[in-house]
């Protein structure tokens, strides 16, 4: 009896950790995929939009072809760079575009690789900082930097802090940010080791080196990104930056935001 009930424990054990094995194998092949949600678009789409727009094909480090659409305000007082959440493309981003206009900016919104016309696909960390910076060097040659916002949403606001840590924008808004995908993806896959993960996003790294004024967002009602997340970044901002809580706000939609508006209109007089 005690030799069959080790055998039955040794089996169901053994069981278990085949079972993690898998998950945590399944986990590291797909992480690209569950982190980055791509949607793709055909390279002839012919996008729609209501206002003056013109779109880029920027060349990355690897020649990889990266497609971003720059929207027009009348008598613009300079460019919000905007980089947004883990899916849709612009067919669909490109709807919040008056948002900011509306205000006198120019916005300039990305396709990360792999996204809408981008071409190629995410493959880590360091790729997509080098993505995002060429994006970045190519719009400040037509905007003074001075004049530039740099704005990240949810996926978008570790790379927005990354992107104003190495340089130097005249702001930094944030919305729904995560204090690093490292914690928050043990939130969602604690059996899977912070070892394997092939992105960090560490947000609470940079933001302590960023010079510009921040401006961080975020909903209380936020089920994917917890608002605690925002809470303890802002315990690392600078005496003049600050933190906008959003009663009943969840993850989607900020940039309609009634009060997110009207303080976005003060942030960019």
């Amino acid at each position: 009896m005690v030799r069959a009930l080790k055998f039955v424990a040794i089996s169901v054990v053994s069981l278990f950790a085949i079972l993690y094995l898998f998950a945590v194998g399944y986990f590291y092949i797909n992480q690209q995929e569950m982190v980055f949600l791509a949607s793709k678009l055909p390279a002839d789409y012919k996008f729609n939009f209501n206002q003056k727009f013109e779109e880029f094909s920027i060349p990355s480090f690897d020649g990889t072809k990266l497609n971003g659409v720059l929207f027009k305000a009348e008598n613009s007082k300079g460019l919000i760079f905007y980089l947004h959440g883990n899916r849709g493309a612009l067919d669909t981003w490109g709807d919040i575009a008056d948002n900011y206009t509306q205000f006198g900016y120019d916005i300039f919104i990305l396709d990360y690789r792999g996204f809408g016309k981008s071409e190629g696909a995410i493959e880590d960390e360091e790729q997509i900082y080098k993505d995002i910076s060429i994006a970045y060097q190519k719009l400040i040659k037509r905007y003074d930097e001075k004049n530039v916002i740099i704005t990240g949403y949810s996926i978008g606001s570790g790379l927005a802090s990354y992107l104003a840590a190495e340089n130097n924008p005249k702001k930094l808004i944030l919305l729904s940010p995560y204090y690093n995908v490292t914690e928050l993806s043990s939130e969602r896959a604690p059996f899977f080791p912070d070892f394997l993960k092939k992105f960090a996003f560490m947000t609470n790294n940079f933001i302590p080196k960023i010079k510009a004024p921040i401006f961080i967002f975020h909903g209380t009602t936020d089920a994917v990104i917890g608002y605690n997340h925002a809470v303890r970044l802002s315990k690392l901002l600078k005496k003049n930056d600050k933190f906008f809580t959003l009663k009943g706000q969840g993850h989607s939609k900020m940039n309609d935001n009634v009060e997110y508006l009207k303080e976005l209109q003060q942030i960019l007089k």
